[in-house]
């Protein structure tokens, strides 16, 4: 069997959603061959996807134009969709022929809609997974005119006549699709290793070790600039090329991302979902600067102030590293009952299911159809 997974390049919170559930289902059919269609770095897929793939470079959706990890460039973003969607049908046309040369059984897209549509058209099963849609993202920002309605629904339609649409909680409502599956959260599972980072890094037990990440958009704080703080580190990405003498280079140690996070003592981040539910499934404390024009930002606010330990910074204070005071006072929060990433076995089962049936031939199209009782959002066993 061949499933051929599109995962989003618009941030590492698509890898974060999608990467557990391959590793997990890998378990369930060691003699799945899968192909991963992303402008993801493939060093980066393979930090997270820990089973055998091939890689392919692929645009199956845009996102969203960055001016920063915060800002959305709307006019760029506009004029990209209304590129990419000039000659649409001809698009799909040729997305089909490259899904029936890849022999796909199955397609699975977080959260690329081009792949759901050429999928569609090749008769192959598909279905979306994400906690997020750009029909959603699109009509937020850039309707201006009526060809920009016409984009947003020939978008949403993609969604909509997939095989079932995956929200993966927390994540925003969509309840207007027909197909929506809503599963738990989804994470990978964390190791504690901060035993062995305090000897490598020759900390002391009453330093605090902060993991700095932006969640994978272009775009850098200016740490360098930030006060020493007694008792305090940093652990930043290599290209940031910071100058720090508290800053520790992430890729120089040989821990993976989601153990440094369980190893940290707070994340600093905007709101992204693999950054708070790996936080929260870890248990480790979060301080968020706001990101409050993003649509799917809410969702994920709400549901970190529920699960887990967090404080919003001001922009300002976060450039200047003034956050001595909101760490204190976030390190002085009760922490909660640890969340259960359950959605990657629900995912993982569903996801056998339907492979299996694409093998054997059996009709596939249910919509909103589980095998088994999935879990309402916020819901953890």
């Amino acid at each position: 069997m061949h499933l051929v997974v599109s995962i989003s390049g618009h941030g590492f919170g698509h890898v974060a959603q999608t990467a557990p559930v391959l590793n997990a289902l890998y378990g369930l059919l060691p003699d799945l061959r899968i192909t991963v269609r992303s402008p993801v770095a493939e060093r980066y897929l393979e930090s997270r996807i820990r089973i055998p793939f091939t890689h392919l470079q692929s645009e199956g959706d845009i996102g969203m134009a960055m001016t920063s990890p915060l800002a959305v460039d709307i006019e760029k973003s506009r004029a990209a969709y209304r590129a990419f969607h000039a000659d649409w049908a001809m698009r799909v046309k040729n997305e089909a022929r490259l899904l029936e040369t890849l022999r796909a059984d199955f397609v699975l897209s977080n959260v690329g809609y081009l792949p759901l549509a050429g999928a569609a058209l090749a008769g192959i099963a598909h279905a979306a997974l994400c906690s997020l849609n750009w029909a959603d993202i699109y009509r937020h920002y850039c309707i201006l005119a009526e060809q920009d309605e016409i984009i947003a629904a020939q978008i949403q339609s993609c969604y909509a006549n997939a095989d079932a649409f995956l929200r993966a909680t927390p994540g925003m409502g969509m309840e207007y699709l027909p197909n929506l599956i809503p599963v738990a959260p989804i994470a990978e599972v964390c190791d504690n290793r901060r035993g062995e980072l305090n000897h490598r890094l020759k900390l002391s037990g009453d330093e605090k070790l902060l993991l700095i990440s932006m969640g994978g958009i272009a775009g850098r704080l200016p740490v360098e600039n930030w006060p020493r703080a007694a008792g305090m580190r940093y652990l930043v990405q290599s290209d940031w090329q910071v100058e720090h003498p508290d800053a520790v280079v992430i890729e120089s140690l040989p821990f993976a991302f989601s153990d440094l996070l369980a190893s940290s003592d707070a994340l600093i981040c905007k709101p992204g979902y693999g950054s708070f539910v790996e936080a929260a499934c870890c248990n480790v404390p979060v301080l968020y600067v706001g990101r409050p024009d993003w649509p799917e930002s809410p969702a994920l606010i709400a549901w970190l102030k529920q699960h887990g330990r967090c404080r919003e910074i001001a922009h300002g204070e976060l450039l200047r590293g003034d956050m001595q005071s909101e760490l204190e006072q976030l390190w002085h929060m009760p922490a909660p009952q640890t969340v259960s990433a359950t959605g990657i076995n629900q995912i993982g089962a569903w996801l056998t299911e339907k492979l299996l049936a694409s093998a054997d031939g059996r009709p596939h199209r249910a919509h909103g159809h589980a095998p088994t009782p999935l879990l309402s959002p916020g819901a953890h066993p």
